[in-house]
């Protein structure tokens, strides 16, 4: 399994240990949830949006859905879903759709959810590399 080289550099710069985790191939972070047999509520999906300062990623438990109005009166910004081209601008080195949960490694804002935080091990999907990519 290969995960998206400027993720994986970023995570090697942290000094973060990790375990890869295989499953079958799927499209949404509840899919890979269920594929690897980890609960959803284990799983990091990330939501990228954009407001006056620019981009913004929430990371949600797989399990919930974000509001995003409520995020947006949170951070006092007017907040909008970011659509599959700029995310494929954003993330050149993974598959199209594909988000990988730390914004940081790609110079995005990020802010998580607190749930997530407390856990021992939190599960999210590699964003494996576009195919073309070294």
């Amino acid at each position: 399994m290969s995960i998206a080289n400027r993720l994986q550099k970023y995570i090697a710069e942290q000094g973060v240990a990790w375990d890869p985790v295989s499953h079958e191939a799927s499209s949404t972070c509840m899919e890979a949830a269920h594929g690897a047999h980890i609960s959803p509520d284990r799983v990091a999906k990330a939501v990228v949006l954009k407001g006056s300062a620019g981009y913004l990623m929430a990371v949600i438990p797989a399990s919930q859905q974000l509001n995003v109005q409520k995020l947006g009166d949170v951070v006092t910004d007017d907040l909008a879903l970011v659509g599959e081209p700029t995310l494929g601008e954003l993330f050149a080195d993974c598959k199209p759709g594909a988000v990988p949960p730390v914004g940081a490694a790609y110079g995005i804002r990020t802010l998580w959810d607190e749930g997530l935080g407390g856990r021992a091990d939190v599960y999210f999907e590699g964003a494996i590399t576009r195919p073309w990519c070294t």
